[in-house]
């Protein structure tokens, strides 16, 4: 069972990479980090794929559109967060289509995880409203840490700077891509606010209520963490290069 919509999210700055270029839009063995997602998200075969934008917003939407003629671009208003992004993206979404059916979301600076990989997580978020996507890694700084019950179910996602001792000494990570019931999602994050740390809308949040629904909540965990490695700092933009070589050689 396939997903019927791909969101993916490629509003931010990226900072930390100390170029004015987007992050998105910076090279990795001869095609740009959000091309290779595009490539990716387009080999699972969903009816539409959504790319949210905000900083530089035409530059990503035109490379978007180079990549994939009949993407659609969301835009993201100035409410911050992840789950911000993809109810923006389900609000343009909704023009031309009805929200039903499964929905991937995966962040537009992964470029090394597999269409197969994407398959499986789909596979596994049958009679779920929210299956992640999750990787045990040595260190874990920077991660949200995914949170179990005694029953070892998933039943929250805890970013890193709302967590406490306790819950940093979690190796389990959310890699932020997930495969939500459509329908759900849309309706969960009407009612998400920006009550945190960080003064965002979280898409993490919609997990939790899923589970204290009763919804059902899964997790599918890749065991090759470097397919879910993000980029931030042009030294993982240079780590991601290195990977990605290896692949081929």
């Amino acid at each position: 069972m396939g997903v019927d919509v791909v969101i993916i999210l490629a509003a931010g700055q990226g900072t930390r990479m100390k170029s004015s270029l987007p992050k998105v839009l910076h090279d990795m063995c001869g095609r740009t980090l959000l091309g290779h997602v595009i490539e990716t998200a387009n080999e699972i075969d969903p009816k539409k794929i959504v790319v949210v934008v905000r900083h530089e917003a035409e530059k990503v939407a035109e490379h978007a559109r180079e990549c994939l003629p009949d993407v659609l671009i969301a835009h993201q208003d100035d409410i911050p967060g992840t789950g911000r992004a993809v109810w923006c993206a389900l609000e343009e979404l909704q023009k031309t289509e009805k929200l039903q059916g499964k929905c991937l979301v995966v962040a537009g600076d992964t470029p090394l995880i597999f269409s197969s990989t994407l398959k499986k997580l789909a596979e596994n978020s049958e009679g779920n409203a929210v299956t992640v996507l999750t990787t045990v890694l040595d260190d874990a700084t920077g991660y949200g840490r995914m949170k179990r019950d005694a029953q070892g179910q998933v039943c929250a996602i805890v970013e890193h700077k709302d967590a406490s001792e306790e819950e940093r000494a979690i190796k389990e990570v959310n890699t932020s891509t997930y495969v939500f019931d459509m329908a759900f999602l849309y309706e969960a994050l009407q009612s998400v606010d920006t009550n945190n740390s960080q003064g965002e809308m979280y898409l993490t949040d919609v997990l939790e209520k899923a589970y204290e629904s009763g919804a059902g909540v899964g997790a599918y965990v890749v065991e090759d963490s470097t397919q879910v490695q993000g980029c931030n700092t042009p030294e993982q933009l240079e780590e991601l290069r290195n990977i990605m070589r290896s692949r081929t050689q």
